[in-house]
């Protein structure tokens, strides 16, 4: 299912990043960084509520906005009950619409606010978009003080926030329509493998979208996709072609970008929800800013695996929602 818009524009953004994402290549682009996974806070996860809190307050002022200005927040993170975002939302003191996609979750609450303002049920809305890493290796997999080794082709969550102000007032970023995605589950059930997990979905979303638009693949400027790192890159190229018949073009993966994988023990790139809105918010918008990219599609990838479920050996579903941004005059 496809949605298209006629007037929905991002007009700011803001974000706040880890130790790790502080020494990546995107390091300059961040609104604020940190020097530890604490961010002054006693425990892992308190810190990704300070890093959503913080990251509202920075977009606020950058808009000379306040809260009350402000009819929704729409946001979600990897923790049980989406509990960073819920603590941080008490904080926030905007009504909120709490969400949770696995890290899938950045592009579906774009794809919510959008429909609420195109639907005149809205003005505005800010989209929150949060992982740690620590917390989520946590719970998803071991303690983290056990130091167990992962799978070579295991990925590292990112750490940090990324929030987005979207309204129907016009700017330079255009929201141009988004493509909801379906659950696909392969019967992988291996919880280190998330680019092989995830590929599918992806592939699913994008070719669905190509055909509800009645697009090529050549239309988009850059195709990026979540965090199916290294190797589910490699997997989303082959699975697209052999199950779709399309050569991806003009795509890259923003899990491969947000670290340098050469010189940190990130594995095989990022992973997390904020991993793709931390990339977009920088380094894209900038380069659609500029010019350089003037369509981008837009595919946020999500593994949709629960700790209890996986001690059953059961296998781990995923979904991809896609978006679809247009830089305008």
């Amino acid at each position: 299912m496809t949605f298209k818009y006629n007037n929905i524009y991002i007009n700011e953004t803001s974000t706040v990043a880890g130790p790790y994402e502080a020494k990546g290549p995107l390091a300059k682009l961040y609104d604020k960084t940190y020097k530890d996974l604490y961010f002054n806070e006693k425990t892992w996860e308190q810190a990704e509520i300070k890093a959503i809190k913080e990251s509202v307050e920075i977009l606020l002022k950058k808009m000379k906005k306040k809260n009350k200005d402000v009819d929704v927040h729409i946001g979600g993170d990897l923790l049980n009950q989406i509990v960073a975002t819920n603590y941080a939302s008490a904080k926030i003191a905007i009504p909120l619409i709490g969400i949770y996609s696995a890290c899938a979750t950045s592009t579906l609450s774009l794809m919510l606010a959008s429909n609420m303002i195109e639907a005149n049920q809205i003005k505005n809305a800010i989209v929150t978009s949060s992982s740690h890493n620590n917390s989520a290796e946590k719970q998803y997999r071991n303690p983290v003080e056990y130091g167990g080794p992962k799978k070579e082709y295991a990925t590292f969550t990112t750490t940090g926030c990324a929030t987005c102000y979207l309204s129907s007032e016009k700017s330079n970023i255009k929201v141009e329509s988004a493509t909801l995605g379906t659950v696909v589950d392969m019967g992988i059930t291996d919880v280190f493998n998330m680019g092989a997990v995830m590929a599918p979905a992806a592939a699913k979303v994008i070719n669905d979208h190509l055909k509800d638009t009645n697009r090529k693949i050549e239309y988009y400027d850059l195709i990026l996709t979540g965090d199916l790192g290294v190797v589910g890159k490699m997997i989303l190229k082959d699975y697209m072609k052999q199950e779709y018949n399309i050569t991806l073009k003009n795509y890259d993966d923003s899990a491969c970008m947000i670290f340098d994988i050469d010189k940190e023990p990130v594995y095989m790139g990022g992973s997390g929800v904020a991993c793709l809105p931390l990339v977009t918010y920088t380094h894209i918008l900038n380069k659609m800013k500029k010019g350089e990219l003037k369509k981008v599609l837009l595919v946020a990838t999500g593994a949709l695996m629960n700790p209890t479920m996986c001690n059953q050996h059961l296998s781990i579903p995923s979904i991809a929602h896609a978006i679809s941004l247009e830089a305008v005059k």
